[in-house]
This record gives C-alpha cells, sequence and structure tokens, in this order.
C-alpha cells in the first residue's frame, strides 16, 4: 500500500529526506503535502512534488489526505506539532532532539502509547551498522558488566549556523548539545542500555547566544549496574569527529571512525572491525525507510519515544546543572514530569 506522506519543515534536512526516499526503489510512497512558513521552500516544493504547500501546519493536516507525516523544523516547535499529528491518528518520523522540554517527551510517550499511531525520534545512528555492532557487543556480554564510558563529538559546527534559527535559543532550546551532540547522547545511551541518573555540566558559549562547547560527567544506570560516563562535545571543531569508549569488566571497546576494535582483557589480538554506513544523504533516506516499514508493519519501531525521553531528560538536566553549577538528579527530573504528564 502506498503511504500518502506530508512534511512539516521543508528546509534541507526535509528535502534531503523526501528527495531520498522518493528516489529510493523499495519506499513505496507519495509525498501529498508539504508545510513551512518560508514561502520560497513553499514553492519550491510545490514545484518539484506537484503538490499543496501550506504556511500552516494544521490547515495542512486538516486539508490533506495523509497517513504519516515527517517533521523536521526547529526544535522548540516539535511538541505542538507532534501531538497535532499524533490527535489526528498520523504516524510521525520526529527529527531529533524529539522535544526541549521533559515534560513534553513524557507526554508524547504517553500519547504513543495510548494511540494507533507510530512514533519514531530520528535518532540514525539506530541503523548504523557500526553503532549497532557496539550495542550487540554489549548487550552480549562480551567485554563483562559495562562501568565507565568516554565519547566525544567535534564538528565546525558554530560557523556554519550563523544567521539560522540554530543559534537562535528561543527556536533552537539550545546549542550545540542539544542539536548535534544530541545523536552522541542518545548512541552512549542506546548502546549500553542505560538511564540518565544524575548529571554535573560545564559550558563555554565562545562569546554566542548558545552554548558551543559542553563537558559532562554522568551517572548513569545500566542494566549491570552504575556507568561513569564522560561526554565532550564541541561546536568549534574541524571537519566531523565522534568517539566511543566502554570499559567492562571483561574488556573494554573502542569506536570511531576507523571501525571497532574490542579488546577481551585477556592481552592477545584485539577484534577490529570496519562499517560502510554511507554518506550523510544516505543514512537519511535509511532513516526514512525504516519509518515507512513500521508504518507499513515490515518491522519493528526502530527509534521508539522512550529513547527520546531518555536523551531529552539527560539534556535537560544538563543546562540545568550549568546553571546552578550543582549536580541534577535526572531520575527526579523525569519523576516530576511523568506526576505533571501522567507517563
Amino acid at each position: 500500500m502506498t503511504t500518502r506522506l506530508a512534511a512539516i519543515g521543508l528546509g534541507d534536512l526535509g528535502r534531503m529526506q523526501l528527495d531520498g526516499v522518493t528516489a529510493h526503489p523499495d519506499a513505496d510512497v507519495a509525498v501529498v503535502a508539504g508545510s513551512d512558513v518560508a514561502a520560497d521552500a513553499r514553492e519550491a516544493f510545490a514545484a518539484e512534488y506537484d503538490a499543496p504547500a501550506y504556511a500552516d501546519y494544521e490547515a495542512m493536516l486538516d486539508s490533506e489526505a495523509i497517513d504519516a507525516v515527517t517533521v523536521v523544523t526547529p526544535h522548540t516547535l516539535h511538541y505542538e506539532q507532534t501531538v497535532a499529528c499524533l490527535e489526528r491518528g498520523l504516524d510521525v518520523l520526529l527529527e531529533k532532539p524529539m522535544v526541549t522540554d521533559t515534560g513534553h517527551a513524557v507526554d508524547l510517550v504517553r500519547r504513543a502509547r495510548e494511540s494507533d499511531a507510530l512514533l519514531q525520534i530520528g535518532y540514525q545512528r539506530h541503523l548504523h551498522p557500526g553503532y549497532r555492532a557496539v550495542r550487540e557487543t554489549v548487550l552480549s556480554g562480551e567485554i563483562g558488566d559495562v562501568h565507565m564510558a568516554a565519547c566525544h563529538l567535534a564538528q565546525d559546527w558554530i560557523a556554519n549556523t550563523q544567521g539560522t534559527w540554530r543559534v537562535d535559543p528561543e527556536l533552537s532550546g539550545g546549542g550545540q548539545l542539544s542539536d548535534s551532540g544530541s545523536h552522541l547522547l542518545d548512541a552512549l545511551l542506546w548502546t549500553t542500555d542505560s538511564r540518565a541518573r544524575e548529571v554535573a555540566a560545564v559550558m563555554d558559549d565562545r562569546d554566542h547566544a548558545v552554548d558551543v562547547n559542553t563537558a559532562l560527567s554522568a551517572t548513569l544506570d545500566g542494566p549491570d549496574g552504575p556507568i561513569t560516563a564522560s561526554v565532550g562535545v564541541s561546536g568549534d571543531g574541524t571537519g566531523f569527529e565522534e568517539s566511543l569508549v566502554l570499559w567492562g569488566t571483561d574488556g573494554h571497546l573502542q569506536f570511531g571512525h576507523d571501525g571497532l576494535t574490542v579488546f577481551d582483557g585477556s592481552g592477545g589480538e584485539p577484534d577490529h572491525r570496519e562499517f560502510d554506513a554511507g554518506t550523510y544523504a544516505e543514512q537519511t533516506t535509511e532513516k526514512v525507510v525504516a519509518f515507512l516499514d513500521a508504518v507499513e508493519g515490515r518491522r519493528e519501531n526502530p527509534v521508539p519515544p522512550e529513547f527520546g525521553l531518555r536523551v531529552t531528560a539527560l539534556t535537560e538536566a544538563a543546562y540545568r546543572a550549568r546553571e546552578s553549577g550543582t549536580t541534577v538528579d535526572v531520575t527526579e527530573l523525569v519523576a516530576s514530569a511523568r506526576e505533571e504528564y501522567g507517563g
């Protein structure tokens, strides 16, 4: 059955998602409508897809025959736009970060659970063969009980976002930590199957309106006990770098651009594997194809909203820790949100 897909947000990433999935040979999809506040984005979309483009996303949702929606908009708008879709029974692929408020994350998890609609969060590392191998290595017990983690992400983010909504805290909800850094936090929590318990943070805005550099110290609750974690995120790097190191009771692993290396603790030759995840555009397309497969029941949801909640809670707690200069209890933050939103 052809999925009738609409898009809220027709900027670069929103169009990349649509262009990739419509060109994919295995995607049975028709792009039927789009919405964006920018007139030039609407005009370009309408010309390419011969489909109506709306300035008002709710008018689009009420006027068109739609099965599923992609939401690729400024972060602080995600909650109200996704609620509008779920209330209409529409399946949603929501770009990361899910939301910027833990209460809103709890509410979206509850709404998705109580409806027949599917809500997938746009963390494509859940589909990345390298990160999947990291998670499988951890969950198989190959390196024993994970007790410590260190990860970092750096890119020339601030230089490339000047003049955009990403450096406007009213729209972005934060800087590099909540933008590309959100992928790193998700990868850390997902590969270790953990939730954050508490976090301390220092941040440097580097004379900008949002955070550019961040260092976090956190305690995670993993399946086999606490994990001591350190996280470094820089938006003033060169190129793109990302790495994850996990230490367990029987060995450790290192994952980065050159692949995955697993040390079993015996002093023998480590196991090294390399992976080809494709280009960013190809990874983006794979994410949307996986969403459509989940909509049609051909696979399980690869990124359920519960993972978005884990990242949102850690991120909000980190910003609170930065402002207060104290360690913030993430579990208390989530518990308070559940009391307010009934999650």
